[in-house]
């Protein structure tokens, strides 16, 4: 019985290729679209689950809560980790990492820059396992200027030679390379190409607990309750913080007791930090949860599409099919045995579906994969696992898709389809289509109005007015190379006409450099006649740093040239000045106490600007007077930029030839920020399309139908002097009242969604009311042209021939 079914369904499918081939690439597209959302979706979840303990790993984080808000950190200070493991028995082991890069690395006569270096415990290798392909796992780390280093890197440096007992020279200190991994596994929240031994860099540190600086992990026994563990948090707080606190802030220990309630650490479970973590100063950019939900929806939602065009599609081309049941059950067939033939019909269109859409993935998945940012295989998708899943699915879209169909064709009348009326009935149903007809563009439109959304506020964010001149603004990294020389670098860019003014500073702003900030408080009286206490960040600049970026004075001046008074004098902005509560009063001559042992007269307020995301609120931000070399800024002229950069070059070689020169402009470094709005636009901009194109097939098949179900009424009009226009608007009409229908009912479900999407950036745009009207335009006229090829077609038609029969 089943194989007489294929066959039977085999011949249908051939005697209908063109509506075959539309059912097979529309349910193809959807399937390939939703097996690459799906397997973007399973990379996003399945970060950090590689360690065998991973259930049990948690990284230890710190909570400020300060007068300007709380402020949330991924990292601890030295001493916590071990402080945790010796205080709470249900902590098995700790481990630390924390960043050295970048640095240049000197092998024989090559030298390279390295970004990616980090300092670890002996003991993190194994606790996140990830073993040595080469080297003693358990002895990697005995000598203390020892590193692993990835097989890349390895090549890099050795070529086939063996890496492990080669030495490397970092800044100027020879590393011995004692073991070589394969590489950090991609669904991490942390990569590198080297790590260096943490003990040294230790060992003779101060155990503190007040501070920032160490990514730090503890594993938990099986049984531990992470919750209880962070509710014993506080008494650890008020044993080893207070006291320091206190030291450090020179205060009482009562007053430093208010620290139990404002310095907080956390834990964060290790599979929670890629999508769940938005904290300050993370190892690399997370995830975010809630992409993850956009994502899963939209696959959800182009398979639905796809299972609906087969639906109207399926239905569109009952008519050529009438008298085949009429026939059939003339001859015996049973309505169990009809359904049964076109569901399997039905299954059959999938599988092939599936087939081409495995051929589709193969080709689409290096572009999803740069469009994504990931490197997903072709062998995920053709594991044992996946295609049991993909066979499943398959399946089951074909008897969901097919289920309406197959009882729909199975229930025509025998007197009615021999007579040629059968799929007149399907009149009584147009309830059914009409309403997946305006399902579908309801998403397609909906898809096109958050695509317009993400795109404005990315234009925004990257366009809005960040109080600084990010244009023809040129960053010279690794000054700190230069050492001594950085001034005599300075001073000879500033010759070449092409730069008009020049800045030495710690850092550059749209780009973190490093974790330099601190708890300050007011010596004076804030405006409520207390002493205000907050977190701030600091940037070490020369005087030429407001000038050049265009920074805009509003109250004393800036810092005086070479003037040795203004080295603990500080630049501060408005977002400090109101954290400190002094917005109604003159800050300028005030003081700013720093851990109790500096104090700086603040000699000048600067605007607020963007020098972070334009996602976050601007922050308090400290300018400290001195020199820190970690990069050089230039404003420059972009006339001739190619010889501009030559001739900076030629002044680098001749200052630092054996350090690679290094460049880039701020316009381009702030853009990078918004990586990720940027990759969530194109994604949104990519399957809006794909589920217009789906979502106009299906409005082809519901055409075809409704004109095959009125081909002798058109006829007869024809007959009676109707123009090819008027019945072109009369059978267009119907279907472009159900595409407005469907623009309305997506605009409020929208505006609401992508309202909420919008909740998490600080500065933010308005929708406005003409991106609703223009999705709803692209609809209609995606839709228009979808139907009017087959009005026209009918319109056009010879009535003779509709009519030959009557």
């Amino acid at each position: 019985m089943i194989k007489n079914y294929i066959k039977t369904a085999w011949r249908s499918l051939k005697r209908n290729k063109i509506f075959s081939f539309i059912n097979v690439f529309g349910l193809s597209v959807g399937l390939a679209c939703c097996m690459l959302i799906c397997a973007y979706v399973y990379s996003e979840l399945n970060y950090d689950q590689y360690p065998a303990q991973a259930k049990q790993m948690y990284r230890v984080g710190l909570r400020s809560i300060e007068n300007n808000g709380v402020s949330e950190y991924p990292l601890v200070d030295i001493a916590v980790g071990q402080g945790i493991k010796n205080m709470f028995p249900e902590v098995k082991e700790t481990t630390r990492l924390a960043g050295r890069g970048p640095v240049f690395i000197k092998y024989n006569d090559r030298q390279f820059k390295e970004e990616h270096v980090q300092m670890i415990d002996a003991n993190f290798f194994r606790l996140f396992s990830i073993p040595l392909i080469n080297g003693d796992d358990k002895n990697c780390f005995t000598d203390p200027n020892s590193m692993v280093i990835t097989k890349a890197m390895a090549t890099k440096y050795f070529g086939n030679q063996e890496a492990v007992g080669k030495s490397l020279i970092i800044d100027g200190t020879p590393y011995k390379v004692t073991g070589v991994i394969d590489k950090i596994p991609d669904d991490s929240h942390f990569h590198g190409d080297a790590f260096l031994n943490m003990a040294p860099f230790v060992e003779n540190r101060k155990q503190t607990w007040s501070n920032i600086g160490y990514f730090t992990y503890i594993v938990l026994n099986e049984n531990a309750d992470a919750k209880k563990l962070e509710a014993a948090f506080p008494e650890m707080v008020r044993k080893f913080v207070v006291p320091e606190i206190a030291h450090d802030m020179g205060t009482s220990i009562a007053q430093a007791s208010k620290s139990v309630n404002t310095f907080q650490f956390f834990l964060q479970p290790l599979s929670d930090i890629h999508l769940h973590s938005a904290t300050k100063y993370e190892l690399e950019p997370n995830g975010d949860i809630h992409y993850i939900y956009i994502f899963g929806a939209l696959a959800v939602f182009i398979l639905i599409l796809a299972c609906i065009n087969f639906t109207n599609l399926s239905t569109a081309s009952s008519a050529k099919r009438s008298k085949e049941v009429g026939i059939r059950k003339v001859l015996g067939s049973e309505k169990s045995g009809l359904v049964s033939q076109f569901l399997t019909e039905s299954v059959m269109l999938t599988f092939w579906a599936l087939l081409l859409a495995l051929g589709m993935v193969y080709l689409l998945l290096p572009l999803f994969n740069n469009l994504a940012g990931k490197h997903i295989e072709l062998a995920f998708f053709l594991s044992p696992k996946a295609l049991l899943i993909e066979l499943f699915t398959a399946f089951v879209v074909g008897i969901l898709a097919g289920i309406y169909p197959a009882f729909f064709l199975s229930s025509f009348q025998i007197i009615a389809v021999l007579k040629g009326n059968g799929a007149t009935k399907a009149e009584g149903k147009g309830v059914l289509r009409s309403g997946l007809i305006v399902f579908q563009f309801a998403v397609s439109t909906a898809l096109i109005i958050s695509t317009f959304v993400v795109y404005q506020q990315l234009h925004y964010m990257q366009n809005k007015k960040l109080g600084y001149d990010k244009d023809q603004v040129l960053v010279i990294n690794d000054a700190y190379t230069l050492g001594n020389n950085a001034d005599a670098f300075r001073n000879q860019l500033l010759r070449n006409p092409q730069v008009l003014n020049a800045t030495i500073s710690s850092s550059v702003p749209g780009k973190l450099a490093g974790i330099d900030g601190t708890q300050i408080d007011a010596k004076e009286f804030d405006d409520k006649g207390g002493h205000a206490e907050i977190h701030t960040n600091i940037y070490h600049v020369d005087e030429n740093y407001v000038p050049t970026l265009g920074l805009k004075v509003i109250n004393g001046r800036n810092f005086y040239p070479s003037f040795p008074g203004d080295s603990m004098s500080v630049v501060v902005n408005e977002a400090l000045v109101k954290g400190l509560g002094w917005s109604n009063s003159n800050p300028i001559g005030k003081t700013i106490v720093r851990s109790a042992r500096s104090q700086y007269k603040v000699v000048g307020v600067i605007k607020d600007f963007h020098y972070a995301s334009a996602r976050q609120k601007i922050a308090p931000l400290m300018l400290l007077s001195g020199h820190s070399t970690g990069t050089i800024i230039l404003k420059v002229k972009t006339g001739d930029i190619k010889s501009l950069i030559a001739g900076i070059k030629t002044e680098w070689d001749n200052f630092r030839p054996e350090a690679p020169f290094s460049y880039s402009f701020l316009d381009e470094q702030y853009a990078s920020l918004y990586a990720s709005e940027q990759q969530t636009g194109k994604i949104f901009t990519v399957f809006s399309c794909i589920a217009l194109v789906i979502a106009s097939l299906g409005l082809f098949g519901l055409a075809a139908f409704m004109i095959r179900l009125r081909v002798k009424e058109i006829g007869i009009r024809k007959v009676l002097g109707a123009s090819t226009g008027s019945i072109t608007v009369m059978l267009s009409k119907e279907f472009l009242r159900l595409i407005i229908i469907a623009s309305i009912i997506s605009f409020p479900v929208t505006w609401f969604a992508m309202n909420k999407w919008l909740q998490d950036f600080a500065y933010r745009i308005s929708i406005q009311w003409w991106v609703f009207l223009l999705a709803g335009a692209i609809a209609l006229i995606v839709a228009a042209i979808t139907i009017s090829f087959q009005s026209v077609k009918a319109a056009l038609a010879n009535p003779v021939k509709s009519l030959r029969s009557e």
